[in-house]
């Protein structure tokens, strides 16, 4: 769990939040549009975490973890050329990206209230949620770091999906703790 939100880290307020709109710049679209860009995205997420949370009730966590990651990767490692193209395939992305943006959230919570007890949900979550702020501040120096050495964020989107992609893959694999494993304190990640 505290690998996969490492990536969710990574994949979001260290790479798109800190760098997309010098991305977008990069390819001759105004600071202005850029960041009007980066709201849409926003509002976009206001619309799919809601949206997690009613499928975190119903469904598998670690299914939807895994298509979350899966699809953020997928669009990540087509962002450059979106931006390239601009229009439609960037307004793509956009609202793609923005669904995806925070939904990872509600069935992480879950997650850790089904791996850890109800009793221990919190600080485990709290953990957890370390490891998005550890991904987050490498991506954010990271990113820059590659830019200035390649000229391009292209690297850093192919790098940040494809660590979306084995995220997808990883959180198809933590455990689910029988409740005889919780009652003697076993904690299965």
């Amino acid at each position: 769990m505290f690998g996969g939100f490492l990536v969710c880290g990574v994949s979001t307020n260290g790479l798109i939040q800190t760098h997309f709109i010098s991305a977008a710049h990069d390819h001759e679209i105004s600071r202005p549009a850029s960041a009007a860009m980066l709201s849409a995205i926003g509002l976009f997420d206001i619309v799919g975490t809601i949206a997690s949370g009613w499928l975190t009730d119903r469904y598998d966590p670690r299914k939807l973890l895994g298509a979350y990651y899966a699809f953020r990767g997928l669009s990540l490692l087509v962002l450059d050329s979106a931006l390239a193209s601009g229009s439609l395939p960037l307004w793509a992305f956009i609202g793609f990206y923005g669904l995806d943006w925070v939904a990872t959230v509600p069935p992480t919570v879950k997650l850790c209230a089904e791996v850890c007890g109800p009793e221990h949900a919190t600080v485990a979550y709290g953990w957890v949620f370390a490891g998005h702020q550890i991904g987050a501040a490498l991506a954010a120096w990271g990113a820059g770091y590659l830019r200035d050495q390649t000229g391009s964020y292209q690297l850093s989107f192919v790098i940040a999906g494809v660590l979306c992609l084995v995220a997808a893959l990883g959180t198809q694999r933590v455990g689910r703790p029988t409740e005889l494993d919780r009652e003697a304190g076993v904690l299965a990640a």
